[in-house]
């Protein structure tokens, strides 16, 4: 006979060269059966992994992190609404490359298209911003301090972190920007329903009650990543930079739902 690296094959090829009685040709196909469904769920399981945690890994820091496609720039603050939780907050402003723009709160988003000639003047402001960062250098900000990030993702990803103490010596068309953008406003603004939530969780306790937990995974699955939800799961559930205090068993949970933009992953 000849050589097999197939473990099955080898156990068959290693049986005595005699016939094989039906019970033992029954319990050797049962065996494959099984050890092939054990690896086609194997399978199964490896391929959620790889797209939900390890492919967006692979992609590399400065892209996962972005996690939004299409979009040009991305500008996140920490929101000053006591009470709320940063993590939860979605982006302050977000430039998609086919002209629309998300603008956001503490909790909430509005979104506009912008013109074809909006458009062409924001990116040559943005592309202008790049060129003076590349020039002067990016700001070093203080570890720990809290400040506005910016996120350039349209070629080589740049992220600048920009905080009270840096900005007196940042690029100065970086400051010009990101002041703008921060207090970004347009005429056809209109709210955003978004289609999904990031949901993040912490095992913390919030002063006063809880709610039971609701969503159809376990809350433990939402302790080392965020885990994508549907808009009709998270009906009744506040978002955003707002938590939830939740009780599940004997342990309590601050719980918030981040609202996603469009191609957006958690």
């Amino acid at each position: 006979m000849t050589t097999n690296e197939d473990p099955i094959v080898k156990a068959i090829e290693s049986l005595p060269d005699e016939p094989i009685s039906p019970e033992l040709a029954r319990n050797v196909g049962r065996n494959a059966r099984l050890a092939l469904e054990a690896e086609s769920r194997f399978w199964v399981r490896f391929d959620r992994l790889w797209m939900d945690r390890l492919m967006p890994a692979a992609l590399g820091a400065s892209v996962a992190a972005a996690g939004i496609d299409g979009a040009l720039v991305v500008l996140e603050a920490a929101p000053g609404t006591p009470g709320s939780v940063a993590e939860g907050a979605p982006p302050r402003f977000a430039l998609l490359e086919d002209g629309q723009v998300f603008v956001g709160g503490t909790s909430q988003l509005e979104t506009t298209r912008l013109a074809k000639e909006e458009l062409q003047a924001l990116r040559k402001r943005i592309e202008a911003v790049r060129k003076a960062v590349g020039r002067d250098g990016r700001p070093s900000p203080a570890p720990g301090a809290s400040g506005v990030r910016v996120r350039f993702l349209e070629g080589r990803p740049t992220e600048v972190v920009l905080d009270p103490a840096t900005a007196p010596s940042a690029p100065q068309p970086l400051v010009a920007l990101v002041a703008e953008l921060l207090r970004y406003d347009h005429p056809s603004l209109v709210r955003y329903a978004p289609a999904s939530y990031a949901l993040s969780a912490q095992q913390r306790s919030l002063v006063g009650g809880c709610r039971p937990w609701s969503f159809a995974f376990p809350i433990e699955e939402a302790l080392a990543a965020p885990v994508a939800v549907t808009a009709v799961a998270a009906i009744g559930w506040p978002t955003g930079a707002l938590p939830a205090s939740v009780c599940a068993g004997d342990k309590r949970f601050v719980v918030t739902l981040r609202p996603l933009l469009p191609g957006e992953r958690p």
